[in-house]
């Protein structure tokens, strides 16, 4: 993914990879990729990152070298997700934050299974 012009790097606690935001169609998106780094990082910076989207007008960009199964269950009462598979044999996630979920995720639990 070519990041837009208009995307700035920002600071996120507890991160080991770069992140940007940038804004297209009134929503907010914070992007990082993990394509490159092995276990457990993309588990923390996801983790990491999700923590920062708080509602329906944000949402989170991950690029990974593989699906992060061990994430899903930890976060779909949460997030939705939307994944697409890139030519190069990465993923794209999209992380939405669901609207009327009253769940709670533990964002300090970024251990990954392997």
């Amino acid at each position: 993914m070519l990041l837009p012009n208009n995307a700035t790097k920002i600071q996120i606690e507890n991160t080991t990879v770069d992140f940007y935001e940038f804004e297209k169609d009134n929503i907010t998106y914070l992007y990082f990729d993990t394509s490159l780094c092995g276990v457990p990082e993309p588990m923390i910076n996801a983790m990491a990152g999700l923590k920062a989207i708080n509602d329906t007008n944000k949402k989170l960009i991950m690029k990974n070298h593989q699906l992060p199964n061990g994430l899903f269950p930890k976060i779909d009462k949460v997030f939705d997700f939307e994944i697409q598979r890139l030519e190069e044999g990465d993923v794209l996630i999209t992380f939405a934050y669901k609207k009327d979920s009253l769940a709670e995720v533990d964002f300090s639990n970024n251990k990954c299974l392997g």
